[in-house]
């Protein structure tokens, strides 16, 4: 494996993780679906070009272009859609944090009929107790829910199960469908099949408000260029170098990451039952992702 593989899931979940920041700062200058289609356009532009000037392969065959479509739009037109516009509809993110640990329970039950992979018993053990480290880091923020909140975010709740629903199927299609092929131009395709998708939802729900100002234009440039191109370019090495449930097990760290990252930007503090989730999260992982040993 090169440095840059080894070094993948670490850098994904770092990256990945800002991608809550990036919500928070985002929601009160924009229209979540607004904001998210701009971010496809730019992202689009922006890898097309890269992958033009390492002159890749682009496929040759309609099959192979539907197949980069339908998959953008699954992991990020609906992935990204509804959890955005959960987020901008009421949704806490610390609820939005706890339904993205759906996605490796997900991940682990539709495996082996999807594509025949195996689901041992230390990765059922690993995925449960990253659950419960989710659980743990993110109570103190559930518990100040009353049950009217609750009541009134059961929409975007729906919405968001859904989108962790659609980046399931995404990675299972991406694995299926996409195993071969130049990521560089996969991944413009993809940008293209989100546009594609999320465009025509964004013009019926929203009135298309994006202030430009230095937030805005920071916080899109990090969107395009730090999550887009990067974070999203390591989820496909990794879809495509391993198995998808363990690549799907790493989504555990991310709720952990983005509490200790709000605690260095926002000043939010950690309390010790948060700082025991976050290091039995990791364990779970850990688990998770344990590569079962060769047989003798």
């Amino acid at each position: 494996m090169t440095l840059l593989e080894r070094l993948a899931p670490a850098l994904f979940v770092l990256i990945w993780s800002t991608g809550w920041i990036a919500a928070r700062y985002a929601a009160p200058h924009a229209d979540p679906l607004t904001f998210l289609c701009l971010r496809f356009a730019f992202a689009f532009a922006v890898v097309t070009a890269i992958a033009l000037a390492a002159r890749a392969p682009w496929p040759v065959r309609g099959l192979g272009l539907a197949h980069a479509l339908v998959s953008g739009a699954l992991l990020h037109a609906l992935y990204l859609g509804g959890v955005w516009w959960a987020i901008g509809h009421g949704l806490p993110a610390g609820i939005s944090g706890l339904i993205a640990g759906l996605q490796p329970i997900l991940t682990a039950l539709l495996a082996p009929g999807l594509v025949g992979e195996r689901i041992g018993s230390l990765q059922w053990a690993g995925i449960g107790v990253g659950f419960a480290g989710i659980a743990l880091v993110l109570q103190p923020g559930l518990a100040g829910l009353g049950a009217e909140r609750l009541a009134a975010v059961l929409a975007p709740i729906g919405v968001n199960v859904g989108a962790m629903l659609a980046v399931t199927l995404g990675t299972f299609y991406q694995k299926r469908y996409l195993a071969t092929g130049d990521l560089r131009a996969m991944t413009a395709l993809q940008y293209l099949g989100a546009l594609i998708v999320l465009a025509p939802i964004a013009y019926a729900l929203e009135p298309g408000r994006l202030d430009w100002n230095a937030t805005t234009i920071l916080v899109m440039a990090w969107s395009v260029l730090g999550l887009s191109v990067g974070a999203i370019g390591f989820l496909l090495l990794l879809i495509r170098r391993g198995a998808v449930s363990r690549t799907a097990a790493l989504i555990y760290l991310v709720p952990p990451t983005v509490a200790i990252e709000a605690a260095l930007l926002f000043g939010e503090t950690l309390s010790a039952l948060q700082v025991a989730g976050v290091a039995l999260t990791a364990a779970g992982v850990a688990l998770a992702t344990r590569r079962a040993a060769p047989a003798a």
